[in-house]
Protein backbone atom coordinates (compact mmCIF):
# COMPACT_ATOMS: atom_id res chain seq x y z
CA UNK A 1 0.00 0.00 0.00
CA UNK A 2 2.81 2.28 1.07
CA UNK A 3 3.87 5.10 -1.35
CA UNK A 4 7.17 5.37 0.91
CA UNK A 5 10.94 4.82 0.49
CA UNK A 6 11.85 1.60 2.28
CA UNK A 7 13.08 1.44 5.73
CA UNK A 8 16.85 1.74 5.88
CA UNK A 9 19.37 -1.05 6.68
CA UNK A 10 17.87 -4.06 7.95
CA UNK A 11 14.45 -2.75 8.79
CA UNK A 12 13.73 -3.15 5.22
CA UNK A 13 13.87 -6.91 5.94
CA UNK A 14 11.13 -6.46 8.74
CA UNK A 15 9.10 -3.66 6.75
CA UNK A 16 9.03 -6.28 3.67
CA UNK A 17 7.99 -9.63 5.73
CA UNK A 18 5.12 -7.34 7.66
CA UNK A 19 3.87 -6.31 4.20
CA UNK A 20 3.31 -10.26 2.94
CA UNK A 21 -0.13 -10.24 3.61
CA UNK A 22 -2.52 -7.50 2.58
CA UNK A 23 -5.31 -7.80 5.19
CA UNK A 24 -7.90 -5.79 2.87
CA UNK A 25 -7.42 -8.18 0.24
CA UNK A 26 -6.81 -11.03 2.37
CA UNK A 27 -4.05 -12.16 0.34
CA UNK A 28 -0.35 -13.84 1.72
CA UNK A 29 2.51 -13.77 -0.31
CA UNK A 30 3.78 -16.43 1.61
CA UNK A 31 1.45 -18.66 0.50
CA UNK A 32 3.00 -18.30 -3.30
CA UNK A 33 6.26 -20.00 -3.86
CA UNK A 34 7.98 -17.01 -4.93
CA UNK A 35 6.83 -14.91 -1.36
CA UNK A 36 8.63 -18.00 0.51
CA UNK A 37 11.56 -17.92 -1.63
CA UNK A 38 12.36 -14.28 -1.12
CA UNK A 39 12.55 -15.11 2.65
CA UNK A 40 13.90 -18.14 2.70
CA UNK A 41 10.89 -19.67 4.19
CA UNK A 42 10.03 -23.69 4.01
CA UNK A 43 6.60 -24.62 3.83
CA UNK A 44 6.96 -26.70 6.89
CA UNK A 45 8.11 -23.73 8.59
CA UNK A 46 5.20 -21.25 7.54
CA UNK A 47 3.48 -20.99 10.52
CA UNK A 48 6.57 -19.81 12.38
CA UNK A 49 7.16 -17.12 10.11
CA UNK A 50 3.63 -15.91 10.53
CA UNK A 51 3.69 -16.21 13.93
CA UNK A 52 6.69 -13.75 13.65
CA UNK A 53 5.13 -11.77 11.20
CA UNK A 54 2.17 -11.03 13.41
CA UNK A 55 4.08 -10.47 16.33
CA UNK A 56 6.11 -7.74 14.36
CA UNK A 57 2.90 -6.22 13.57
CA UNK A 58 1.58 -6.15 16.73
CA UNK A 59 4.96 -3.93 17.99
CA UNK A 60 5.08 -1.79 14.91
CA UNK A 61 1.39 -0.83 15.96
CA UNK A 62 2.22 0.10 19.47
CA UNK A 63 5.54 2.34 17.82
CA UNK A 64 2.55 4.29 16.10
CA UNK A 65 0.53 4.22 19.51
CA UNK A 66 -1.86 1.52 18.24
CA UNK A 67 -3.15 -1.36 20.44
CA UNK A 68 -2.09 -4.91 18.80
CA UNK A 69 -5.18 -5.65 16.19
CA UNK A 70 -5.04 -8.97 17.52
CA UNK A 71 -3.68 -11.70 20.14
CA UNK A 72 0.03 -12.47 19.17
CA UNK A 73 2.91 -14.82 20.57
CA UNK A 74 5.17 -11.59 22.44
CA UNK A 75 7.90 -10.48 19.97
CA UNK A 76 10.45 -10.59 22.73
CA UNK A 77 10.32 -14.00 23.61
CA UNK A 78 10.32 -15.59 19.90
CA UNK A 79 13.61 -13.11 19.13
CA UNK A 80 15.37 -14.93 22.56
CA UNK A 81 15.45 -18.03 20.45
CA UNK A 82 17.33 -16.77 17.41
CA UNK A 83 20.59 -17.60 17.49
CA UNK A 84 22.72 -14.58 16.82
CA UNK A 85 27.07 -13.92 17.54
CA UNK A 86 29.46 -10.73 17.48
CA UNK A 87 30.65 -10.90 13.97
CA UNK A 88 34.15 -8.59 14.14
CA UNK A 89 35.12 -6.88 10.87
CA UNK A 90 39.14 -7.56 10.97
CA UNK A 91 40.07 -4.47 8.64
CA UNK A 92 37.98 -1.87 10.72
CA UNK A 93 37.17 -3.52 14.06
CA UNK A 94 33.04 -2.40 13.61
CA UNK A 95 30.83 -4.87 15.64
CA UNK A 96 27.55 -5.78 14.55
CA UNK A 97 25.80 -8.88 15.36
CA UNK A 98 24.42 -11.02 13.09
CA UNK A 99 22.41 -14.60 12.36
CA UNK A 100 24.43 -17.49 13.49
CA UNK A 101 22.73 -19.08 10.13
CA UNK A 102 21.88 -16.58 7.26
CA UNK A 103 18.87 -19.26 6.47
CA UNK A 104 16.59 -18.50 9.58
CA UNK A 105 14.13 -15.79 9.28
CA UNK A 106 14.20 -15.52 12.93
CA UNK A 107 17.88 -14.77 12.95
CA UNK A 108 18.06 -12.54 10.15
CA UNK A 109 15.02 -10.43 11.93
CA UNK A 110 16.69 -10.47 15.41
CA UNK A 111 19.89 -9.62 13.37
CA UNK A 112 17.67 -6.47 12.02
CA UNK A 113 15.83 -5.64 15.31
CA UNK A 114 19.76 -5.31 16.74
CA UNK A 115 20.88 -3.05 14.04
CA UNK A 116 18.04 -0.89 14.11
CA UNK A 117 18.12 -0.71 18.05
CA UNK A 118 21.94 0.60 17.71
CA UNK A 119 21.32 3.11 15.23
CA UNK A 120 18.07 4.74 17.11
CA UNK A 121 15.92 3.75 14.06
CA UNK A 122 13.53 0.96 15.67
CA UNK A 123 11.11 3.09 16.73
CA UNK A 124 10.71 4.68 13.05
CA UNK A 125 9.31 1.28 11.88
CA UNK A 126 5.37 1.54 12.58
CA UNK A 127 2.12 0.16 11.02
CA UNK A 128 -0.21 2.00 9.52
CA UNK A 129 -3.60 2.56 11.98
CA UNK A 130 -6.06 1.58 9.86
CA UNK A 131 -7.71 -1.39 10.95
CA UNK A 132 -8.26 -2.56 7.25
CA UNK A 133 -4.22 -1.97 6.56
CA UNK A 134 -1.80 -1.88 9.37
CA UNK A 135 0.90 -1.77 6.72
CA UNK A 136 4.60 -1.38 8.16
CA UNK A 137 6.09 1.66 7.21
CA UNK A 138 9.38 3.85 7.92
CA UNK A 139 8.24 6.85 9.43
CA UNK A 140 10.61 9.91 8.28
CA UNK A 141 8.68 12.67 9.18
CA UNK A 142 10.18 15.00 11.67
CA UNK A 143 8.61 14.49 14.45
CA UNK A 144 7.94 11.02 14.50
CA UNK A 145 4.71 11.02 14.04
CA UNK A 146 3.60 9.40 11.16
CA UNK A 147 -0.27 7.35 11.44
CA UNK A 148 -0.48 6.28 7.88
CA UNK A 149 1.31 4.39 5.27
CA UNK A 150 0.17 6.26 2.53
CA UNK A 151 -1.40 9.65 2.84
CA UNK A 152 -2.97 9.59 -0.41
CA UNK A 153 -4.84 6.56 0.45
CA UNK A 154 -5.08 5.38 3.94
CA UNK A 155 -4.81 9.19 5.16
CA UNK A 156 -7.33 10.41 3.08
CA UNK A 157 -9.44 7.61 3.79
CA UNK A 158 -8.94 8.23 7.47
CA UNK A 159 -10.07 11.53 6.79
CA UNK A 160 -12.72 11.12 4.56
CA UNK A 161 -14.38 9.11 7.48
CA UNK A 162 -13.84 11.83 10.39
CA UNK A 163 -15.26 14.37 7.86
CA UNK A 164 -18.18 12.31 7.41
CA UNK A 165 -18.88 11.41 10.74
CA UNK A 166 -19.27 15.18 11.56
Amino acid sequence: MSDRAPAPGGLALVEALVNTVDLEAGEDRLDTPEGRAEFRVAEADLAGARELRESLRAVLLAHAGHPPHRAVAPLGGLLARAPLYVAVDERDGSASLAPADESPLLSRVAAAVAEALTAGTWLRLKACELPECHWAYYDRSPAGKGRWCSMTVCGARAKMRRYRAK
